[in-house]
C-alpha cells in the first residue's frame, strides 16, 4: 500500500459537484493499493500514518502526532498512485489492486484510523473527485508498506 500524507489546514471532497466531506487541520491520505497488498500492509500503513510526528510543538518543532494537534484524517483511494511510467506516455495501471479488495482494503485503512479515536472523513470509491487542499508547509510525506527499511 502506498500513502501519501499531506499535512493540512483543510481538505475537501467533491463529486459531481456535491459536497462529501471537509476536514479542518489534519492530514489528507491519498491511498493507493498494490497487488498482492495483504492485512499486514495494511496494519502496518495505518498504524504509522496515526502515529506519525508531523505537527509542531509549542517550540515550532514537528514533535505533535495528528491526535496531539487536534487534527483529523481525510482519506481519499487513489489507484493512480501505482501508475507504472516507464514506457510510452500513457502510463499503466497493471500494478494496482483490483476494485473489489482495494476497496476492501481503503475501507479497512479508514476504520482503523476511526479505531484510533480520530475523526476520519472519505472520498467515494472509484469516482472521479474534486479533491481540495490547503496544503500546511507544505509537508508531503510517501509512505509505503513494501518499504519498511
Amino acid at each position: 500500500m502506498i500513502a501519501v500524507i499531506q499535512r493540512c489546514q483543510e481538505a475537501s471532497v467533491h463529486v459531481e459537484s456535491k459536497f462529501v466531506s471537509k476536514i479542518g487541520k489534519g492530514f489528507l491520505v491519498l491511498l493507493g493499493v498494490e497487488k498482492g497488498d495483504t492485512d499486514d500492509d495494511l496494519h502496518w500503513l495505518s498504524d504509522k500514518v496515526s502515529v506519525l510526528r508531523l505537527f509542531p510543538d509549542a517550540n515550532g518543532k514537528m514533535n505533535l502526532d495528528v491526535r496531539e494537534a487536534g487534527g483529523a484524517i481525510l482519506c481519499v483511494s487513489q489507484f493512480t498512485l501505482l501508475a507504472d511510467c516507464a514506457k510510452g506516455r500513457r502510463p499503466g495501471f497493471q500494478r494496482s489492486e483490483e476494485p473489489a479488495r482495494a476497496k476492501e482494503m481503503w475501507e479497512g485503512f479508514c476504520e482503523r484510523m476511526e479505531g484510533t479515536g480520530l475523526e476520519v472523513g472519505r472520498g467515494v470509491f472509484a469516482a472521479d473527485m474534486q479533491v481540495g487542499l490547503i496544503n500546511d508547509g507544505p509537508v508531503t510525506i510517501v509512505l509505503d508498506s513494501r518499504r519498511r527499511m
